[in-house]
């Protein structure tokens, strides 16, 4: 069984003239952020690996969320195959970790978000909202064979 929780980085602020990997999350997406790792506490993960988007904005939730999950945030590590908008590359990405990894949580990006849960989890909305977590359990052995899954969404408005 391999588990992959997926998060949408939250709501970003256009305040600023930056490059697009440098904007910083606007005040509701702390204040989101903080209520998905809440919400995501009690469920029990054990994450053996957390890797974020090296974008500001994936990153400051990534270190949100798993504060609020009492994770040291020092074990968050960038993946530059997680800044992708498509979900090609992420999902290359996923189906290369190393096979003793069981449990992993990712921040990144939408359409790449929507996208994978769609294609692998059957997820019919148009769209996953900032901030946003998709939990897919693959009834595999190795990430190598990551395909069709059940997934959930859970998604911040519905916590509020």
């Amino acid at each position: 069984m391999k588990t992959w929780v997926m998060v949408r980085h939250a709501k970003s602020s256009w305040a600023f003239d930056l490059p697009d990997r440098e904007r910083p999350l606007a005040e509701r997406g702390v204040r989101d952020a903080n209520l998905m790792g809440e919400h995501l506490k009690p469920m029990g993960f054990q994450f053996d690996k957390i890797l974020s988007s090296p974008a500001k904005r994936a990153f400051d939730t990534a270190l949100i969320v798993t504060s609020a999950l009492e994770i040291d945030t020092s074990s968050i590590e960038i993946a530059e195959d997680l800044y992708d908008f498509s979900g090609r590359q992420v999902l290359d990405f996923m189906r290369n970790l190393p096979e003793n990894l069981s449990s992993v949580m990712t921040f990144g990006h939408n359409n790449a978000c929507w996208h994978l849960a769609k294609t692998l989890g059957g997820f019919v909305g148009d769209n996953i909202p900032t901030a946003a977590a998709v939990i897919f359990r693959f009834d595999v052995s190795l990430w190598g064979q990551i395909s069709s899954c059940d997934c959930s969404v859970i998604i911040p408005k519905d916590l509020r």
